[in-house]
């Protein structure tokens, strides 16, 4: 169902635990035992999350809202609405197939030079650039190159411009782009996105362009070159053609 999308599963998992955790307060059981009840809901709806990071999220959702609502922190259900719409505009419905806020580390992609030869002003896109940390490490690898950004979430779009005033960044959807005029297409999306790249890629990016995820590989293809983090994580290059396994 399209609109059981993520993080639409966690969100109304959390929500009607709350409802069930005041509904039997009203009733007049007690603060424990409608804690319970509500919080076991939350584990029953646990299997809307499809990995095991999603599966944490929605059984955790309501016990750590339970904790910041505390009378420590004071947090009325209002900062809950508030909180939530904060986190509609920033990352807008239309993106919650992409990738959540993903900064890139800094310096992730310093050595990215020694595997990939540019020429001057080479065009390199950062296929949702986020608050512009992606692009901070490209131009960290390719000082020369001509960066370009494209965000989905305009006030992130607003961020990174302030941030990132040697690149060109706008709001859009990184499918809807034309990729043909980039020499390299960076991308830290998620494991699911990226059959769909491989095939704009394919269908897009000339011969001898590159296509480079952070974390996530293409599983259909075979790596031009691996790059290895100073945190471990892998950084996957594959260039046009590309070589498909088996």
């Amino acid at each position: 169902m399209k609109f059981m999308t993520w993080p639409v599963p966690a969100l109304l998992a959390w929500g009607s635990s709350w409802l069930i955790f005041k509904g039997l307060l009203s009733v007049g059981l007690t603060e424990t035992i409608a804690l319970v009840v509500a919080a076991f809901w939350g584990g029953f709806l646990s299997r809307w999350g499809h990995t095991p990071m999603r599966k944490a999220l929605i059984v955790l959702g309501f016990p750590l809202s339970m904790v910041a609502s505390s009378a420590t922190l004071s947090v009325p259900p209002m900062g809950w609405l508030l909180l939530l719409g904060l986190i509609v505009l920033v990352y807008p419905r239309k993106a919650w197939r992409d990738a959540p806020l993903f900064p890139t580390p800094k310096k992730a992609l310093r050595e990215l030079s020694q595997h990939i030869t540019l020429p001057a002003n080479a065009r390199i896109l950062d296929a949702g650039s986020g608050m512009g940390d992606g692009l901070l490490a490209l131009r960290d690898a390719f000082p020369r190159a001509e960066l370009h950004g494209v965000e989905m979430s305009w006030p992130l779009r607003v961020l990174s411009a302030m941030r990132c005033s040697f690149a060109r960044i706008r709001q859009g959807d990184i499918w809807l782009v034309d990729w043909r005029s980039f020499v390299l297409v960076y991308l830290f999306q998620r494991p699911e996105s990226m059959p769909r790249a491989v095939e704009k890629a394919e269908a897009e990016l000339r011969r001898g362009a590159w296509l480079v995820s952070l974390e996530f590989e293409a599983r259909e293809l075979v790596p031009s070159a691996i790059l290895t983090c100073r945190d471990g994580r892998p950084v996957w290059m594959y260039q046009i053609p590309f070589k498909r396994r088996g």
